[in-house]
């Protein structure tokens, strides 16, 4: 059966959307801004009337990585000319249904991705009485070269697209819950240290964030001068002139170099629109906030690295010294207790995980509860039986089950298809959409005595302080 038409008429114009066979809507690659080459985004209030918004827009022009790949992601479809979005809605909208807004914020690094990955198609959540908006921002060196955060700016200017529009739609344009996953994560982190974001966002959810990412501007001029030298120019002016094709060339060149944060492109402290600290002053940001990371983040990596997947006794000594120094051997004892049977990869993978995700969301965590700012924590488990079980519950394993969206291109290929799948998405889900209602979860606040986290799994229960032997290793 063929998606029928639905068409919206507003003072901005008409606009028609599609009407799926289970009476959902949804409007796909409509507008929300124009932006010359690293310059700010300019909105835009109003689109030609009788828009059709029935095909997904162009993507940011990027290189697309080995998530975007297994879902077949479209990058035919590349084009500067990128700053589009989609909207879900449960059924017809009209103006007095008022529903509860998710914006969702894409991973991928910050330098792939887009709103309109398979994975991301918000129909289920909508269905459950929601208006679900998913939107494109500028990557990689677009987006995120120097310390104009063009990308964040992007961001921000589809959050005003929201403001001024999403109640025709069928939105609360006073409820609108941003919520992403990995730099999707640590993009919502970093937003909540805009000064603009007061009556834009009223909650946030962060999966997975990547706040090691989010760097100062000493480090993003650093990284700029780099890649300007890396293309053979001299000044940043230069790269206006450079081919997309160049660009991307230039990015892959420069991802070569070290560094631990992988952090060449991303939202960067004190530049455009961000605070000096976006940590604290994320952490003092009275804006609600859910954030959780997965147990098995690093294993969407490790599992396939050669260097990881042969490493001995000794190398996993060295690595625990490297981190933990004196405690290396406390830290050594702990992950071989709490991680029975992992290989000497799998311990440093669990590590790394801690390192990279799970440690700096509790620092945050704890950070809120110092200001009296309203904070939960969750830790998503589930271990996916995929590849032979070998990549447990990694990074972005989460996405489908948040957005019960198990049937999705791709989604079994990293999930399977056991039955168990669907009660865990549809409790997923349903924390979301009851945060963004409501503005809580359904488990307690986090706090600095017990810490209450919600663990998520076949069986999900709250747990306090999960995992206790770890997290003194790092504090």
């Amino acid at each position: 059966m063929q998606n029928q038409l639905h068409t919206i008429a507003t003072d901005r114009g008409t606009l028609t959307g599609l009407i799926s066979p289970h009476g959902s809507c949804e409007f796909l690659g409509i507008p929300f801004a124009t932006a010359d080459r690293l310059e700010n985004p300019v909105d835009i209030s109003s689109w030609d009337d009788n828009y059709q918004a029935t095909a997904y827009g162009p993507i940011c022009p990027q290189t697309p990585g080995m998530l975007e790949m297994a879902l077949n992601m479209d990058a035919s479809q590349m084009k500067e000319d990128c700053l589009n979005l989609n909207v879900f809605t449960p059924r017809t909208p009209t103006e007095g249904m008022a529903l509860p807004v998710l914006v969702w914020i894409h991973g991928g690094a910050y330098t792939n991705g887009a709103g309109s990955v398979a994975w991301y198609h918000g129909a289920s959540l909508a269905s459950r009485e929601t208006i679900v908006v998913t939107i494109n921002y500028r990557l990689g060196p677009l987006g995120f070269l120097g310390d104009g955060n063009y990308g964040t700016l992007d961001m921000l200017s589809a959050l005003r697209w929201v403001q001024r529009n999403i109640s025709v739609f069928g939105g609360n344009s006073n409820n609108v819950t941003i919520f992403g996953q990995s730099a999707g994560g640590s993009a919502v982190v970093s937003l909540l240290a805009s000064p603009e974001i007061n009556g834009l966002v009223h909650k946030a959810w962060a999966m997975s964030p990547s706040i090691g990412q989010l760097r100062d501007k000493p480090r993003a001029i650093e990284l700029e001068k780099q890649f300007v030298a890396l293309a053979g120019f001299k000044t940043l002016a230069d790269v206006k002139s450079m081919s997309v094709e160049d660009i991307l060339a230039t990015q892959q060149t420069q991802m070569t170099s070290p560094t631990k944060a992988f952090d060449f492109y991303s939202p960067t402290a004190g530049g455009a629109s961000l605070s000096t600290d976006i940590l604290g002053a994320a952490a003092r940001s009275a804006i609600p906030l859910v954030i959780g990371t997965n147990r098995d983040e690093n294993k969407l990596w490790s599992t396939f690295d050669e260097s990881i997947i042969n490493a001995d006794i000794a190398r996993w000594e060295e690595y625990t010294e490297e981190i933990f120094g004196v405690r290396a051997q406390q830290a050594q004892d702990t992950y071989k207790a709490l991680r029975p049977g992992e290989s000497v990869g799998g311990l440093m993978s669990a590590v790394s995980t801690d390192t990279g995700f799970r440690q700096p969301a509790q620092r945050l965590c704890e950070s809120r509860v110092v200001n009296d700012t309203p904070t939960w924590m969750y830790w998503f488990t589930w271990p996916s039986p995929a590849f032979g079980g070998v990549i447990g519950c990694c990074h972005a394993l989460d996405i489908p089950f948040a957005f019960d969206n198990l049937d999705a291109e791709g989604v079994q290929m990293m999930t399977g298809d056991g039955a168990e799948r669907a009660a865990i998405a549809d409790r997923f889900a349903s924390e979301i959409v009851a945060f963004a209602a409501h503005g809580h979860p359904s488990w307690s606040q986090f706090n600095a005595d017990d810490r209450p986290t919600l663990v998520i799994d076949v069986v999900t229960q709250l747990a306090h302080d999960p995992e206790s032997e770890i997290r003194v290793l790092y504090s």
